[in-house]
């Protein structure tokens, strides 16, 4: 059972990059009929995806959020002692992005670099991830970037996954703080690794020229063995099973009630399925701040970005002593943490 409670280590700030060309799923007429598409927007609640240039990594969009982090809070470069890189859309299969990214943003040659793949709850692995190095003598400061470019994973044919996806990069710094216990419940459950699956492009099946096929599958959607593959109903099932246990898991490892809880930040999959969570948890709506109708699901980026979208703004979701994050997907893979963000400074977000 994995429950973990940190001591004095907490995020001092967030920052976040979307790419500047906009997909709008009004536009899917190719797609989906005329006559289904606002039905299909309203219920997943996107109308609207971030789409990066073919030349243009999830690296770049961390470096530019990275960037404006360092430079908003007046962080010295030499300060960083770990940077983490957490993307299932790296610059290559080898070597790891995160000593790039280091040496791109001029850190120090003694910071510790590395990479995590994970996908939609990798904010909050990664967080827990940061938050062990920060709690260690000799590192202080911890650079966490998490970005996707969900764009090139998915086909322009596939109606189920095309109208979902966006593109973001995020910067989270973590540092020692006296006086601050967060929560965090991490879990898995390998036996769904086929509900979302690029099937081809690894080393289980590398590329070649059977994986490059388009199949049509039996509701008419195109893809080939390198798309992202997804099983809707099975995601929305396993959505709707673990996320609501997990929070209330971690609100009994806290001692706290669901009524402490100033703010829910879910992964932002679709409106459908968190709006299931909200009614199911009895929260209120005003909790739980959405950016995905106009950015979509970034995957691992989403959290973050949803922070940077929605609470840059100085009034909005002002209380933040008790935040509540909550992240699930492919691996499938799930985690909540429970920690305060009334001390983190949130910078605009900016485009790339």
């Amino acid at each position: 059972m994995a429950l973990i409670k940190y001591y004095n280590v907490r995020i001092s700030a967030i920052s976040a990059c979307v790419p500047k060309n906009i997909s709008r799923n009004a536009d899917l007429g190719y797609l989906i009929p005329e006559d289904e598409i606002e039905k299909i927007i309203n219920s997943i609640g996107i109308r609207e995806k971030r789409f990066a240039d073919d030349d243009v990594c999830s690296s770049d969009l961390c470096f530019k959020a990275a960037e404006k982090l360092l430079q908003d809070n007046n962080v010295e470069r030499d300060s960083i002692d770990a940077l983490i890189f957490l993307s299932q859309t790296p610059d290559y299969h080898q070597p790891a992005t995160a000593p790039n990214l280091q040496h791109r943003l001029g850190l120090s040659e003694s910071t510790l670099a590395f990479d995590v793949n994970l996908a939609c709850s990798g904010y909050v692995y990664g967080l827990s991830i940061a938050y062990s190095f920060a709690s260690q003598e000799g590192i202080n400061k911890v650079l966490f970037l998490t970005g996707e470019t969900m764009s090139k994973t998915i086909s322009p044919k596939d109606k189920v996954a095309f109208p979902l996806f966006g593109d973001a990069g995020t910067a989270t710094l973590i540092e020692k703080a006296e006086n601050e216990v967060s929560y965090f419940s991490l879990n898995s459950d390998g036996s769904g690794a086929n509900v979302l699956i690029m099937p081809y492009g690894g080393y289980r099946n590398p590329s070649n020229v059977e994986g490059f096929k388009e199949q049509k599958d039996e509701d008419g959607n195109i893809r080939t063995g390198e798309h992202l593959k997804m099983e809707g109903m099975d995601v929305f099932n396993f959505g709707i099973r673990v996320v609501p246990r997990d929070i209330k898991r971690i609100l009994n490892f806290s001692e706290k009630l669901i009524d402490d809880v100033d703010l829910v930040i879910y992964h932002q999959a679709n409106k459908f399925m968190t709006d299931f969570f909200t009614k199911k948890l009895k929260l209120s709506t005003d909790k739980t701040p959405y950016s995905l109708e106009r950015f979509g699901n970034t995957s691992s980026a989403s959290i973050p970005l949803t922070i940077v979208s929605e609470m840059f703004e100085e009034g909005n979701y002002s209380k933040r002593n008790n935040v509540i994050m909550a992240g699930f997907g492919a691996g499938l893979s799930w985690g909540t943490a429970l920690l305060d963000l009334s001390k983190c400074k949130i910078s605009e977000l900016i485009e790339y």
